[in-house]
């Protein structure tokens, strides 16, 4: 199937209120040109040089998301122009990115990454530090930044039992910080599940989907 008819087939099965974030990674730009030609206008890059080259040729009105790991030096490269970071896991990347966003006028969308898979490779708060950050109202010194919504990725296994706990688990944690009095805070987005395990993060809670090769090929 062509990449419109398989973002087609996905788009359709989406309830309403989740967003579909294309994740095009390594892909040229006349993949993300099909996409875009068949409606997408959310992309998600986890390269800041590369969603820079990407956003520097195609229209502007795409909304660009950074879903890797950030590196505190690479922040600048996006800030003039990125719509939502997922990955900010440590508190100290927030200066960064406040820094930045003020330097070009901004307000930043972020979401904060949580630790919910069993491997020691991921990263993002563990569930302690994030209560923390929300009872002390860490986030009060960071007028350029709003914190819309939390972000997390399940342990690399076939096992679906576990990753479903894992899901259940972070939208546990959604729910008991979401109504917590915070500033620059408004949590509304819960953003889980890739192209092989979308459907159970839906039914977990999720909000937001990062898919790539369901769409675009597998790389």
């Amino acid at each position: 199937m062509s990449i419109a008819q398989n973002l087609q087939s996905i788009s359709t099965s989406l309830p309403k209120e989740v967003t579909l974030v294309a994740v095009s990674k390594t892909k040229p730009l006349g993949d993300l040109q099909a996409a875009y030609a068949a409606g997408q206008r959310v992309f998600g890059e986890n390269k800041i040089q590369e969603m820079t080259e990407k956003w520097e040729h195609l229209p502007k009105d795409i909304s660009w998301h950074m879903i890797g790991h950030v590196q505190s030096n690479k922040v600048k490269y996006m800030a003039p122009y990125v719509s939502l970071i997922h990955g900010v896991d440590r508190l100290s990347l927030l200066d960064e990115i406040n820094k930045q966003a003020a330097k070009n006028h901004r307000t930043i969308d972020c979401l904060l990454q949580v630790h919910i898979a069993q491997e020691e490779s991921k990263f993002g708060f563990d569930e302690q530090e994030l209560r923390d950050a929300f009872a002390t109202n860490a986030f009060a010194s960071y007028p350029n930044i709003n914190i819309v919504g939390l972000m997390g990725m399940a342990s690399f296994t076939t096992d679906t039992a576990q990753i479903k706990t894992e899901f259940t688990h972070l939208k546990s944690v959604f729910d008991s910080v979401k109504n917590t009095p915070a500033s620059h805070v408004d949590l509304h987005i819960l953003s889980m599940g890739m192209s092989g395990d979308y459907k159970m993060a839906i039914a977990c809670g999720s909000t937001m989907v990062r898919i790539g090769s369901s769409i675009f090929g597998n790389r």
